[in-house]
């Protein structure tokens, strides 16, 4: 019972200082104060590892010995999209966070020099996860942390405990308008095609995508993307995007592959979805049920940057979800 209290302080604690709209009362109005000295706010720290001699940055949070939850991030974001679900978790969640080469804190090399694919962040994410002794983790995929997320399961299906998919795809249902220009500079890598999609990386797309489909804009924090957008503007960063837009077509081939791992290891799973993203619309939340007949499935009135509209709605049901699913004795 202490631990429950502790949880939900933390709970209402964030979301206090991050002056989020109010948790629904049916998780914590029933609940008297807590007094201040019972209160536990988790500590984030940030750190950095040499993976095959690039410098991978992390967010790291929670118990050293509790079970380990790898939050996998989106385009054109980082661990940085993560901020605030972060010290949720925490108070009983090993919380591990890292940012791709190209994203946030983590170097970014010539494009030149480093090979930008999917299957080399998983292998970059499964490096860092090694030097981190973690050999069993639930993973939160959003966006590029999907294909991430999957390559990662697919070398070692077994470590995987649970999944929280929120806005990442894993069906061709889900690759609707908005990638037709990419899908073509998929087929014709030509200097036209490539040209073609510097629209992504312009600050009024940016700001699209955190502001497009959301619930209320007032829940939305501007600095999110005049933080992306600095990022995106590091010289040469745009050919590294370019890149890595070209190489996603790579993962479409591995879809089959990934509804594989679905249906064989079962993983418990819990889809939060911004319902009305147009990057990663709706249909391709549904499909999931396919293979995951058991996933427990919320569509929210919300849009790509979920977290940043929904935290209050969305972060009860994660922690929830873990408790269920993670449970130690």
């Amino acid at each position: 019972m202490n631990r429950l209290i502790l949880s939900r302080a933390t709970l209402a604690l964030m979301f206090a200082l991050s002056a989020s709209a109010a948790i629904p009362t049916t998780s914590l109005a029933a609940k008297k104060p807590v007094p201040a000295h019972e209160l536990v706010v988790p500590q984030v720290t940030y750190h950095t590892f040499d993976i095959d001699g690039t410098k991978v940055f992390y967010r790291e949070a929670g118990p050293a010995d509790a079970p380990v939850v790898l939050l996998l991030h989106g385009f054109p974001t980082s661990s940085h999209m993560f901020r605030n679900l972060i010290p949720i978790l925490a108070d009983k969640y090993h919380v591990i966070a890292p940012d791709y080469p190209g994203f946030g804190q983590s170097d970014a090399p010539d494009h030149t020099k480093f090979e930008y694919t999917f299957q080399h962040y998983a292998d970059i994410v499964d490096g860092l996860l090694a030097k981190l002794d973690v050999k069993e983790y639930a993973m939160y995929v959003m966006d590029y942390g999907a294909p991430v997320g999957y390559r990662l399961a697919l070398k070692h299906p077994d470590r995987v405990s649970a999944l929280i998919v929120q806005n990442g795809n894993a069906y061709e249902e889900g690759l609707k308008e908005f990638w037709d220009p990419i899908k073509a500079y998929w087929r014709n890598d030509t200097p036209e095609n490539r040209q073609a999609l510097m629209v992504l990386f312009k600050p009024e797309t940016t700001k699209f995508q955190y502001t497009d489909g959301m619930s209320d804009i007032a829940h939305i924090d501007p600095d999110n993307w005049g933080h992306d957008q600095a990022l995106l503007d590091r010289p040469g960063n745009n050919d590294i995007q370019l890149d890595l837009f070209h190489d996603y077509g790579t993962n479409v081939p591995l879809y089959p592959k990934f509804q594989e791992f679905f249906r064989e290891k079962k993983p418990p799973t819990l889809i939060v979805w911004g319902k009305n993203d147009k990057i990663f619309p709706a249909e391709g939340a549904s499909p999931y049920l396919r293979d995951l007949p058991h996933a427990e499935m919320h569509l929210l009135d919300t849009g790509h940057f979920a977290l940043e509209d929904k935290l209050p709605e969305m972060a009860p049901l994660i922690h929830d979800f873990l408790d269920r699913k993670l449970s130690r004795n």
